[in-house]
């Protein structure tokens, strides 16, 4: 969509003065454009015809990244939402605490999908209070990946669920692993919400472990976020899960009382009150496999200032590599923050070897050295960002169940950026000195880890 004022300026030859006009148009193409102002150009002076046709050529093309991308997403199936609002968790305590808040004041249900409980003291608080909200008559449903249960070290076993049921917690797993175990490689549920009462959605990179609280002894402090939703965008997670649901149990749940996002929020959202853009992108593997990954190609290809990244698994398939340099070549000044510790081997030394490549490109590369950087963010031109449980890697954006909200708002953008600008202290930044302290044995590694990673 064209949406230009246009002031032309008319001459009069034989007066030699000159009159401001100004015309307001809005259309759907330039060749439209032109058209409409047929009647206008007919009799003007050569001269006022070049200004015109300058004006056109120059601000032509007025939609910004956000709405470009907004306008993509919406022909791949993907609505934005307008009328809600959203709050940055920025740890793991804002996080548990918000959530066990709203799960306390539950009506009519409770909807959680994990990649994984880890079977520690934050998930047993929460599985008394669900039990507690399951005794009140309040449904609780939830469900988690069996693949992210068995790869933590304290998982949920049979007996735990057997007790969890026997509280009136409806609980299942996703996709169980048994042998030959290789057919259960691909295509994990990695995705972390939660829907209550259909009006309060949570979605972001936090699972359920006490390590989001206290840290891990090799790591140190885990970092990550997460975000809460009230509005239209908590009836497409609400979807989301329902399927997962109807996937894992051949249930079909349906009714009023689970879409209650957009007439809630309504009412109690003033006239005046900022309302927030979320568009909800799901990754369903062979049914929507590529609408993440495109939606990131996207953001990035519309971006004209500056680009943001914090991901903790920095192994992005080559397409958005290209796209980051293109990014880079056109001017736009690309920013990625990637951890010096993981909580997984091996992983770290691939992100090292993509990051000091995008270094030598022109980004700028932060190593946060202050714990373990989880987080999964990106801002576009201070105007836009997304955040959700997709790692920038083959594994997210290739194979597993993933989902991410891209936020059109500017204040929560300025929000994720500050965030940003502030952890730049506890980082160090990569450089070519800094670059070569590392011995070749990690380089070499690193340049394996990628190497695998790409022909995933």
């Amino acid at each position: 969509m064209f949406n230009i004022r246009l002031i032309t300026i008319l001459q009069n030859r034989q007066q030699h003065d000159f009159r401001h006009c100004q015309f307001s148009v809005s259309v759907t193409s330039p060749a439209k454009l032109i058209t409409s102002y047929g009647q206008i150009l007919h009799g003007l002076c050569k001269q006022s015809l070049l200004i015109f046709m300058f004006f056109i050529a120059v601000f032509g093309n007025a939609q910004s990244g956000g709405e470009q991308v907004i306008e993509y997403l919406a022909e791949q199936g993907m609505p934005t939402t307008g009328n809600n609002k959203l709050k940055l968790l920025k740890s793991g305590k804002e996080k548990f605490d918000d959530l066990f808040r709203e799960i306390a004041g539950a009506k009519h249900h409770v909807h959680l999908e994990y990649f994984n409980f880890r079977n520690d003291s934050i998930a047993g608080l929460l599985f008394d209070l669900l039990a507690i909200k399951a005794k009140q008559g309040v449904k609780v449903r939830a469900v988690f990946d069996d693949f992210g249960n068995c790869s933590n070290n304290k998982p949920l076993k049979n007996k735990d669920l057997k007790q969890l049921r026997k509280r009136g917690i409806e609980i299942e797993i996703f996709d169980p692993i048994h042998f030959p175990f290789l057919n259960h490689i691909a295509h994990r549920d990695h995705r972390k919400i939660v829907i209550i009462d259909g009006k309060i959605g949570y979605t972001g990179g936090i699972n359920i472990a006490d390590y989001y609280i206290t840290g891990l002894p090799q790591v140190g402090e885990w970092r990550d976020m997460h975000l809460r939703i009230e509005g239209e965008a908590v009836n497409y997670l609400q979807k989301i899960f329902l399927e997962t649901w109807r996937l894992v149990t051949k249930q079909e749940i349906a009714g009023d009382g689970y879409f209650n996002g957009a007439k809630d929020t309504v009412g109690e959202l003033s006239d005046t009150a900022r309302k927030i853009s979320i568009a909800i992108v799901d990754r369903i593997p062979r049914k929507l496999p590529k609408q993440l990954r495109h939606a990131y190609l996207k953001s990035i290809s519309v971006s004209k200032t500056k680009i943001q990244i914090v991901n903790p698994y920095f192994l992005p398939p080559s397409s958005i590599r290209k796209e980051l340099r293109k990014a880079i070549e056109r001017g736009v000044t690309v920013e990625i923050m990637i951890s010096a510790k993981s909580d997984i081997a091996f992983t770290p030394d691939g992100t090292f070897h993509v990051a000091h490549q995008l270094m030598k490109k022109g980004a700028d590369v932060y190593v946060y050295n202050t714990g373990f950087h989880h987080s999964k963010t990106m801002t576009v031109d201070d105007t836009f960002s997304t955040v959700g449980s997709a790692n920038l890697d083959s594994r997210s954006l290739c194979q597993d169940y993933e989902v991410n909200a891209f936020i059109f708002d500017k204040e929560i953008t300025d929000e994720l950026n500050r965030i940003f600008e502030n952890d730049k202290a506890n980082s160090t930044k990569m450089t070519p000195e800094e670059w070569t302290k590392r011995s070749k044995w990690r380089r070499f590694v690193g340049w394996v880890a990628n190497t695998i990673y790409t022909l995933l």
